[in-house]
């Protein structure tokens, strides 16, 4: 029997929102998580609002697996992840009986003053567990289902490899691309229909334009060899009794 495991996203961050920093975390979170088995169904972005990064967090963790936050966890006044986490969770923050000493000594090493804002970065919810941070030494955490990492990219990358050997995984959902030459006006009815007959998978059609023309790749997924290779044939089946019927709609 398949098994289904869910994600969601949390991007914080009012310099998202603003254009001011383009999110690269999104589509790394995705396609590592597909790799593994993990359906990532849903991203919220959110402001450096404490009352918004409550909320969302709090509405995600009920409904998925998992949870993953970007963004917010610095030395600065507006990182106000690790405190929002913790009102999420009816927790208290504070500073973190492991991180603060890692931070002071990695700061000592490096000759430089272990400042107020930087002992920031040692806070977070009572109880959460650290995230392993190789590149700039402060940790992200988790708590709960819910895992809080840094939103520069290395940073959140790294600790993401060190998350993955933590999680749940389920059946990898596996993929066919058949190229279809028709646009979406033509194939809409039909391939609703083909989707409709086969409902363990997962059809999506995609637009493309070249050249002046309308063509549409189509996409199947499923987590059996056995539905993807029947819906696979389904479509291919479809394409056929449209040219068959269309012939100059090519």
């Amino acid at each position: 029997m398949a098994v289904v495991v869910t994600a969601a996203m949390v991007v914080i961050g009012d310099e998202i929102l603003s254009g001011r920093t383009k999110d690269r975390n999104i589509g790394h979170l995705a396609e590592i998580l597909t790799a593994v088995g993990i359906d990532l169904k849903e991203v919220r972005v959110v402001p450096d609002e404490e009352d918004e990064i409550v909320a969302a967090v709090n509405a995600l963790r009920q409904r998925y697996r998992y949870v993953f936050t970007t963004g917010g966890i610095g030395p600065t006044h507006d990182d106000i992840t690790a405190d929002s986490v913790a009102k999420a969770f009816g927790v208290p923050c504070e500073y973190d009986a492991r991180a603060y000493p890692m931070l002071e000594a990695h700061y000592d090493a490096r000759g430089m003053e272990y400042t107020e804002a930087r002992k920031r970065m040692a806070r977070m919810p009572r109880g959460a567990d650290l995230i392993d941070n190789p590149i700039s030494v402060a940790p992200g955490f988790r708590i709960g289902n819910v895992h809080v990492m840094a939103g520069v990219p290395a940073i959140f990358q790294a600790m993401l490899d060190n998350v993955l050997p933590t999680l749940e995984t389920g059946t990898r959902l596996l993929s066919e691309t058949v190229p279809c030459p028709y646009g979406e006006g033509v194939i809409g009815g039909p391939l609703a229909e083909v989707q409709k007959a086969h409902p363990e998978t997962i059809i999506g059609s995609y637009p493309k334009y070249v050249d002046g023309r309308f063509w549409t790749e189509l996409v199947v997924r499923a987590r059996s060899p056995e539905a993807l290779e029947a819906g696979r044939r389904a479509i291919e089946q479809m394409l056929a009794d449209i040219a068959a019927s269309l012939p100059n709609q090519a």
